[in-house]
């Protein structure tokens, strides 16, 4: 069974999602900002964090280091650790994160990967300590993924956390439960900004339907929107 999937993002009022970039308020700061979509990250309740291939680079800061040959590896799915308390997930398509070691500050490290990795990829993160799964198809079928992670890894509870077009794929899959949404008092406006969700020319008409179900008021001029995802 997959995952409770929450979409949980922070925003400034036209839609930028990196809060360095936005204007000043008289309301609040920056930092308190971002401190502020932490302590709703916790207050989730999740037990895996889930984000794409250029967020988790910002993340891990490492380099290739592809062990020598040859390469025994599972070309499907490896595990090397199940028990871990709470997981951090990246999408990785073509391969090309890499991590120091199979944790990020204390959360075990699970990469999806597309069809055509190579052998000396999967043997780094092999050797690293980090879990993977790689799609069978051409075409990375998510929810088959999604319910990987839930029967190998007893993941009950995700949180996606961009950027858009990993939260896109997801949207359009079926698989986002519910949208949370910090709204900060502020612009990005720069052109060509980040947007909270993407998904190729299409968009996401007809794929989805969100439905509000709380709006709070907080501290330093921001908003915490909630919508069940259908």
């Amino acid at each position: 069974m997959k995952p409770h999937i929450i979409c949980h993002m922070i925003t400034s009022l036209d839609g930028g999602l990196h809060p360095s970039r936005f204007t000043k308020s008289p309301d609040g700061e920056r930092s308190e900002w971002s401190d502020a979509y932490e302590t709703i990250h916790k207050s989730l309740k999740g037990d895996a964090w889930m984000v794409g291939r250029v967020t988790m680079a910002e993340i891990s800061k490492a380099g290739a280091h592809p062990p020598q040959g040859p390469f025994e590896v599972d070309r499907s799915l490896n595990v090397a650790n199940r028990d871990a308390s709470s997981y951090a997930i990246a999408l990785d398509r073509s391969g090309k994160v890499h991590f120091k070691s199979g944790d990020l500050d204390g959360d075990h490290v699970i990469v999806l990967l597309g069809k055509d990795i190579a052998d000396s990829h999967l043997a780094e993160l092999k050797a690293d300590g980090v879990s993977y799964i790689v799609a069978k198809g051409d075409e990375m079928d998510l929810k088959a993924m999604m319910e990987t992670l839930g029967r190998e890894f007893g993941i009950k509870r995700l949180l996606l956390e961009g950027g858009g077009s990993i939260n896109g794929s997801l949207f359009a899959a079926g698989l986002a439960d519910e949208l949370s949404l910090l709204v900060c008092p502020a612009l990005d406006s720069r052109k060509g900004a980040d947007r909270m969700v993407e998904f190729g020319e299409e968009g996401l008409a007809g794929k989805c339907e969100l439905s509000l179900a709380s709006c709070e008021q907080l501290d330093k001029g921001m908003l915490h929107l909630r919508y069940k995802v259908s």
